[in-house]
């Protein structure tokens, strides 16, 4: 489905120059007329810290407005936190203005539900038509503000999951973004002895050396200090990754990995069955195997996790950067939900953070992104699959190769999976370089 302003979370480009103010009123008001129908609903909008975030916040909600809906401002929360009040709160849909993990230059529009669910592309796509011809309604709406929206959310989600961590040091690096307030204040009431980093956003460094996308600093700060682990959120908060504390690295699959036999040991994993991308990393569906857990695997993108998820059913789900969803508390990806489930496992497991994931033994894994002249012969490109198969069977069950085309660019992601760094450089290379010959 070729759509011309979405893409595969929601709409994102260069503040001002690809996402301007005009193109958001029409987003307002086209959301308006698509969720809000003929009694002209009620929208919840939500920002990240971004510099261009009240810019684009006005402009979107004189859109709702002039469509003859009512926008009612959360001001900077995390995308979740829309995701969970718009649900709880009776909302016709909500929006976030936020590009994510992106620098601040960037931003993005992405649209929910009424149950707090991003839409289909079905449904972006009447978004998209409605923008091309939507204008001013004769009824004028309204703008109104929701103080304390992110208390709100904090109190909702801490009463879902009903954690202790009393005696747990916890490391938080907000990412200069939206978690600034509600990921220290969460933490805090959950009973961890809390510090933060990267928490005093200025509206240009947001994600800048920071946060789930540079994980460096947090990894510093917790090597030299005395915490039991620290959790990085990225600008909207939607996601989160880890260090143990020694400042290893602790991503999306481990994540996983710990967190779904916790949930098979409290009889909370529906079908035990957990649902990740193609880009999971083989230590993953090892550890599972021995866990007696299933895997399902799809399409790279949340929002095909949860569909499969629903389809199972299942209520675990997520990818290997952090965004983690938990079906059962929640329709999307939060960063905060995860991190005190996490930080909840670790307790309940009376190890150290660092020695429970060492469950998941991580397999190297390298991706490329090959350039080449028609990505459109990939799949009959008999030479690169037959070396496919020669490369998979050469690893046996000690290695694993992806290939797929971007969606985007004219370009082949070939991925390789291997038990030591130098033998994955080496199937990758010859695996390239017949990409480059067969598709030139």
């Amino acid at each position: 489905m070729t759509r011309k302003w979405f893409g595969t979370d929601g709409i994102r480009g260069v503040a001002n120059v690809d996402l301007t103010a005009e193109l958001a009123v029409r987003v307002g008001r086209a959301a308006v007329s698509v969720l809000g129908g003929e009694h002209r609903g009620r929208l919840l909008v939500g920002r990240d810290t971004r510099l261009s975030g009240r810019m684009l916040e006005a402009a979107l909600a004189a859109g709702v407005a002039s469509a003859g809906g009512r926008a009612v401002l959360a001001g900077v929360v995390p995308t979740p936190a829309v995701s969970r009040l718009v649900a709880a709160g009776g909302f016709d849909g909500g929006v976030v203005i936020s590009a994510s993990h992106n620098p601040f230059q960037d931003n993005g529009i992405k649209l929910f539900g009424p149950a707090g669910k991003k839409l289909s592309d079905e449904v972006e796509a009447r978004v998209e038509a409605v923008m091309e011809q939507a204008s001013a309604a004769d009824d004028v709406g309204d703008v109104q503000l929701m103080p304390g929206a992110g208390a709100l959310y904090v109190e909702d989600l801490l009463g879902a999951l009903d954690v202790d961590l009393s005696g747990l040091r916890v490391l938080l690096d907000c990412a200069n973004g939206a978690a600034y307030q509600v990921a220290p204040l969460a933490f805090m009431q959950a009973g961890a002895t809390v510090e933060t980093i990267c928490a005093a956003p200025d509206g240009v460094n947001i994600n800048a050396g920071c946060g789930s996308t540079y994980l460096g600093t947090i990894a510093g700060h917790v090597a030299q200090g005395d915490f039991d682990l620290g959790l990085a959120f990225d600008g909207d908060a939607d996601r989160v990754l880890a260090v143990d504390h020694t400042g290893a690295v602790v991503d999306g699959d481990q994540i996983l990995a710990l967190l779904a036999p916790w949930m098979k040991q409290r009889g909370r994993l529906v079908n035990d069955t957990v649902v990740v991308t193609s880009m999971s990393n083989l230590g993953f569906h090892k550890a599972m195997s021995k866990a007696g857990i299933r895997v399902e695997v799809t399409d790279v993108g949340d929002r095909y996790v949860l569909e499969r998820m629903e389809q199972v059913p299942a209520v675990l789900g997520g990818e290997q950067s952090g965004h983690v969803i938990a079906l059962d508390l929640g329709s999307t990806g939060d960063g905060l939900q995860t991190g005190l489930m996490l930080c909840r496992a670790v307790l309940d497991s009376g190890r150290t953070f660092s020695d429970l994931a060492k469950t998941m033994r991580r397999f190297p894994q390298l991706l490329v992104n090959v350039r080449v002249g028609d990505k459109g012969r990939l799949g009959d490109a008999q030479q690169v699959w037959d070396a496919v198969r020669e490369e998979e069977a050469a690893l046996g069950g000690e290695g694993r190769v992806l290939l797929r085309p971007s969606g985007t660019e004219p370009l082949v992601r070939v991925m390789v999976e291997a038990p030591d760094e130098e033998r994955c450089r080496l199937v990758a290379d010859r695996l390239i370089a017949t990409v480059q010959r067969a598709l030139a």
